[in-house]
């Protein structure tokens, strides 16, 4: 349970997070940006949504007692979805001509440290979830 819990915390930053980021003066609602710029913010909130959404999905879908291997690869699967904004968000800084925080709200990429850590939320929560069924699993071979 704990392992879901990890990937659930994935999920919910994945969903919220680029709202609550992107959604004000510094973003979309920032009048100095072009349009094209915040399209592809929106693009890019809307794959948060979406990734989170996908993620919670593989996460909680119900399995039947007998399907280990599907609830394993489901697992594995919401690790991806879970994971994939927040490598894409700490690669975004390689591109070139790009900053973490436009000049007049900052310097830094203060986003550094939270996209790491709901990234391995991630595969933590599927190493969790993964370990705990192996261990289950040869509980019941005993």
């Amino acid at each position: 349970m704990l392992g879901k819990a990890l990937l659930t915390l994935s999920a919910a930053g994945s969903i919220l997070g680029p709202f609550i980021a992107d959604f004000n003066e510094t973003h979309v609602l920032n009048p100095r940006w072009p349009p094209h710029a915040k399209f592809h913010n929106g693009q890019t909130m809307s794959m948060g949504l979406g990734l989170g959404l996908a993620t919670l999905f593989y996460t909680w879908r119900s399995m039947s007692s007998n399907s280990i291997e599907m609830a394993r690869d489901s697992l594995f699967t919401a690790a991806v979805f879970g994971s994939i904004y927040w490598v894409t968000g700490l690669s975004a800084i390689l591109y070139p001509g790009t900053l973490a925080v436009d000049p007049e709200f900052g310097e830094g990429f203060p986003q550094f440290w939270l996209f790491v850590g709901l990234g391995a939320s991630a595969w933590l929560g599927w190493f969790v979830e993964t370990w705990g069924m192996k261990v289950e699993t040869e509980k019941k071979t005993l």
